[in-house]
Order: C-alpha cells, then sequence, then structure tokens
C-alpha cells in the first residue's frame, strides 16, 4: 500500500508531540485535547505513553498537527 497521499507518513510520533508543544504548550494542548496527560505533570514521554495506547487521542494529535503545518505554510505564502 502507498504512503504517497500520507501527509504524516515517515514523521515519528516523538516529533509530532515535540513541536505541538514547541508551538503551542502544553496548556494549549490540554485544552484543545482535553487529556491528563496534557495536564497533569505533562511530559513527552507521558504523552506517547498515552497516545500509543489510544487511538482516538492520537487521531485528534495527529489532526491538529496537520492544522498547523497547513496554517505555517499558508503564511509562508
Amino acid at each position: 500500500m502507498s504512503q504517497i497521499n500520507n501527509p504524516l507518513h515517515g514523521i515519528k510520533l516523538a516529533d509530532i508531540v515535540t513541536e505541538l508543544y514547541k508551538n503551542y504548550g502544553w496548556e494549549y494542548l490540554a485544552n484543545t485535547i482535553p487529556v491528563r496527560c496534557f495536564s497533569d505533570n505533562p511530559s513527552i514521554k507521558s504523552s506517547l505513553k498515552f497516545l500509543r495506547k489510544t487511538p482516538w487521542a492520537r487521531s485528534k494529535v495527529e489532526s491538529l498537527y496537520l492544522n498547523m503545518l497547513e496554517k505555517k505554510n499558508s503564511k509562508k505564502q
């Protein structure tokens, strides 16, 4: 199966969470995606552990990441 049309292909979950944290911070992430790994003593490591086990939360994180990339790309043009 080809991954040509998958914008997340080749991007690690750790990189996604790190970029979101750098751009938005934990408070914004906790308000946008209300999960404890973002609100109670957040860290990249604890977030990755939770997101790898929780498909619905991972999906929301990936969507937020794609929205962030779209906004960055639209500002460049």
